[in-house]
């Protein structure tokens, strides 16, 4: 089969200038800038879809393919994605270098652009229903006529009508052998011609067996193979295996393609501002900075930016996890892979590509749908081997039987070769595990390392940081007591303290502002002249007081507002009214940092598995034991610096311990980086900083808990996977060997083996015990499993 030429537009891949549209300088971390680098003078990483594959032993071939092309450094596929990693030096070679090799291999490069993935996705299953359509005719039509020779008695028939009959089935399995089995003889030649093996060619051998027996029964039933004929058996395994690889194909997009269901939020296009005011829609990857836009309502944002004009709701369920829907009024910031929900809107863009938080999330994502888990690169390297054993297999099976019957030995050989395909060996780890993360994705945890997922299922100690992950963000306000002064009641003060507050960003002036913002009143005829804020102080202010003169307001501490201050747990800050040289406190504020509300039911859910939870802070001992006993915490540890919380967590694994470590992923990073888990928590973090294994991108604890559960829910189904894999060979095998199992058979079970590995990773999607947080009232957490079990 002549090979297909390189896609039309390649060769334009090789301007430096397109190679940020489809990858990164190696080494860059997301959101860097990649203009300022020399493209000639650093390695490229770049990600591409692939056409063709069908298995590990594909995803095997495509990476030797690159690897021996001079200046390709890495290459990583994965099978589960159709999806390629290839990291190359510019002054070796160039993408249409690299991607003609793979072509030469017998696939298809593409980049991995939205439009290019879609595109190649809608072909390749549009190409696949043509070929089960017509499997599935033609299947129906050769069973009718060979129903009557199943069904007639000697004598019923004529030797001339079941002669027609058999010439009738042959035209009809013509088309299924030239067009539905197309691309399995298609991979079977190139494997012969390249010298390797991959898993179509077994399956490609058994259906060229049966036809060329079967047209020697027809042509020639006098022949060696006798008179039996096959096409029945023919037309309904190649009708399975393409039902089986269809549903596959669909359940993937469905389930483990849901990373790239969030990869591809972005438009195809914007309306772009002229500079004659008029819009016009151009390409999103046209867009520069400073551009004006304008969103439709039901559009993604293409890019990081400010509104202009319009007022709004957005969808950011990408960046936080949860569905509410956010206010956009005029002036503010919409995030990149955002929905527009209400109304049209103009926006300016400030930050495109890399240079977005969804550049960021889109870059962690593709690495990690890249990776293989220990699992599958076991399976990887378990499959030709096995491939070859099958072939030896098939080989023994037609000598034992051939002095019996040469044609009977053949549908052995050919039952053998068809039902020890191990497609749904090498399906069962990667599949489960990037439908996970792509549930994980879509809930607002970002997977980093797929290989944590493993590790997650089997930990037994969490430990978490305090500040701003078992807390809120900022302060709350605990306590508040007010000193009537001169008339002024509780609302008059709380009023005065709320107006001072507004005017500062300081997280005790935010906490103030928003906690004592109800039930307040200012006093008639005062207002607030020339307010100031001194740094580490506080906030000052001149009070106009209408008949009553001038005043000074101050707000901040003690010895700021000119009062006396009491030692009490937590931070306070006061509020005092000075009249000449007279002071008068008129309210006193205790902040402290809140516990999430989630946390205690987070908590208990964990105990309640058997996972101890341990609270490592570098906070003073005092808020960090409040804190714990708020959150029912009872090994709590205050005053410590980064090198304790790393001892202390050495020392739970030197006990043998599997420890996952929950921060803020900022000043937490050796402990991060030292436990067998690490979830970044919080929106702030920056992802091209983070290393954690786990990015919790909203502002729920419980997504800690969520994620932990769906890990054991997906080694559970990894085992299945594997279990069902295993023993349906060790069925099938046997019953092949002996003769038992017909071909058509040997089809339906190894379609329907790949069919039920995809649809029980599928589970992962909808099943609620990988989806509930746990609550107060929620059932506990499955107790943990040790990773051996596997």
């Amino acid at each position: 089969m002549p090979e297909s030429p390189l896609p039309t537009g390649v060769a334009l891949l090789d301007d430096p200038q397109e190679w940020s549209a489809f990858g990164r300088p190696h080494g860059v971390p997301a959101g860097a800038p990649v203009d300022a680098l020399a493209p000639e003078d650093t390695a490229w990483e770049s990600h591409v879809v692939l056409g063709g594959m069908h298995c590990a032993a594909c995803a095997l071939t495509i990476e030797e393919a690159l690897r021996q092309v001079p200046g390709v450094r890495e290459a990583d596929v994965s099978s589960a994605t159709c999806r390629a990693r290839v990291v190359w030096h510019p002054g070796q070679v160039r993408p249409s270098g690299w991607m003609e090799a793979v072509r030469r291999a017998g696939y298809q490069a593409l980049p991995a652009l939205d439009a290019f993935a879609r595109e190649h996705r809608q072909r390749e299953s549009r190409r696949a229903l043509w070929r089960w359509l017509v499997a599935g005719f033609c299947m129906m039509q050769v069973m009718m006529y060979a129903w009557p020779a199943y069904q007639a008695m000697p004598g019923d028939l004529s030797m001339e009508m079941e002669q027609l009959l058999r010439w009738a089935s042959w035209v009809l399995s013509v088309p299924v052998v030239l067009f539905s089995c197309g691309p399995f003889f298609s991979s079977a030649l190139r494997d012969i011609r390249q010298r390797r093996i991959s898993m179509d060619l077994p399956v490609a051998a058994g259906m060229l067996i049966t036809f060329v027996v079967s047209m020697a029964g027809t042509f020639d039933p006098t022949g060696p193979f006798g008179h039996e004929v096959y096409y029945d058996s023919l037309t309904m395994f190649v009708f399975f295996l393409l039902t089986g690889r269809w549903l596959e194909l669909r359940l993937r997009d469905r389930t483990a393609g849901a990373l790239e269901a969030v990869m591809n939020r972005l438009p195809d296009s914007v309306e772009r501002r002229g500079a004659d005011g008029g819009f016009t829609r151009v390409a999103t990857r046209r867009l520069r900075v400073g551009d004006v836009v304008r969103v439709l309502p039901g559009e993604a944002f293409p890019a990081d930016g400010c509104i202009l004009s319009g007022h709004t709701q957005a969808d950011e369920a990408l960046l936080t996890g949860e569905s509410t829907a956010v206010d956009k009024p005029p002036g503010s910031g919409v995030t990149a892979g955002s929905y527009n929900l209400r109304a049209p809107v103009e926006m300016q863009v400030q930050a495109l590509g890399d240079g977005t938080r969804f550049g960021q999330i889109v870059a962690l994502m593709e690495s990690a749908s890249l990776q293989k888990p220990r699992l599958a690169q076991l399976a990887d390297r378990i499959a030709r081997p096995f491939l070859v054993g099958v072939l030896l297999a098939a080989a023994l099976a037609a000598a034992w039987w051939w002095p019996t019957d040469p044609s009977h030995a053949l549908m052995v050989a050919v039952a053998v070769l068809v039902v020890t395909c191990p497609c749904a060996l090498s399906l069962a780890t990667p599949v489960a595990m990037l439908t996970a993360a792509g549930t994980l994705a879509r809930r607002g945890v970002l997977v980093r390392n797929l290989q944590a997922l493993e590790a997650l299922a089997g930990v037994d100690r969490v430990v978490f940081d305090k500040t701003g992950t078992l807390t809120r963000d900022g302060l709350g306000l605990r306590e508040v007591r007010v000193t009537e002064h001169a008339g002024l009641g509780r609302a008059s003060v709380l009023g005065l303290a709320v107006l001072l507050a507004r005017q500062s960003l300081h997280p005790v002036s935010r906490a103030i502002a928003t906690a004592a913002s109800a039930g307040w009143q200012l006093p008639a005829g005062w207002q607030l002249l020339q307010v100031r804020e001194i740094s580490g102080a506080g906030l000052v202010a001149e009070l106009h007081r209408a008949g009553q003169g001038a005043a000074v307001l101050r707000l901040g501490s003690a010895a700021h507002a000119g009062v006396s201050a009491d030692v009490q747990q937590g931070q306070q800050a006061m509020l005092s009214l000075e009249c000449g040289d007279q002071v008068a406190e008129l309210a006193r504020f205790t902040l402290a940092e809140e516990l999430r509300p989630e946390a205690v039911a987070v908590v208990r859910g964990l105990q309640q598995a058997g996972i101890a939870v341990h609270l490592l802070s570098g906070d003073h001992d005092a808020a960090v034991q409040r804190i714990a006993r708020g959150a029912g915490i009872d090994d709590a540890v205050g005053n410590c610096t980064p090198q304790d919380k790393l001892e202390r967590l050495q020392e739970l694994q030197a006990a043998g311990h599997k420890v996952a470590m929950v921060g803020d992923g900022l000043n937490d990073g050796p402990v991060l980086a030292g436990a067998h888990v690490s979830f970044a928590f919080g929106r702030a973090v920056p992802l091209a900083q983070s290393r954690s294994d786990f990015v919790v991108m909203g502002d729920n604890l419980a997504l800690v808990a969520q994620a932990l559960q769906l890990s054991r829910h997906t080694l559970r189904i990894v085992r299945q996977n594997l279990w069902w894999a295993a023993g349906y060979n060790a069925l099938g095998v046997p019953l092949a060997i002996a003769g038992y199992m017909p071909p058509w058979l040997a089809g339906l079970g190894m379609a329907l083996s790949s069919l039920l590995v995809v649809a029980n990773a599928a589970r992962l999607t909808r099943d609620p015990g990988g989806a509930q947080a746990p609550s107060s009232g929620s059932a506990p957490l499955a107790a943990p499993k040790p990773l051996e079990a596997a």
